[in-house]
């Protein structure tokens, strides 16, 4: 089993960027398709993006493509979620999720990850 923790969530202005770090423990990520969600207040969990483990597929939301590139370090074990460009309405907790099958593809739906982090805040604002 999986155990996963985020990190580098922070206060950041409006146009800034962060990096994220999903770091996994208790088993190797390489086998794991891996995605990044987030919650903002008072709304529903949405996809942001997900990483495949086998043949590097990647796939984004709309509301983050161009500014988001999610990448792994299978060696580190780690998955990062670089944002830059930030905007105010990026503003949320970001969750990061893993589910063990080694495919040439990644998912947008939270249903279909059976092992999430703790989450880190990121709040975008001036």
């Amino acid at each position: 089993q999986v155990q996963l923790v985020e990190s580098g969530g922070d206060l950041v202005q409006p146009g800034g960027s962060l990096r994220l770090s999903c770091a996994a423990s208790g088993s190797s990520l390489n086998y794991y398709v891996i995605g990044w969600f987030r919650q903002a207040p008072g709304k529903e969990r949405e996809a942001v993006s997900c990483i495949s483990s086998s043949e590097i597929v990647t796939n984004y939301a709309d509301s983050v493509k161009g500014r988001f590139t999610i990448s792994r370090d299978n060696a580190k074990n780690t998955v990062y979620l670089q944002m830059n460009s930030l905007k105010p309405e990026d503003t949320g907790v970001y969750y990061c999720a893993a589910e063990r099958n080694f495919v040439s593809a990644c998912y947008l739906s939270g249903e279909l990850y059976d092992y999430w982090g703790q989450g880190t805040q990121v709040t975008v604002s001036s």
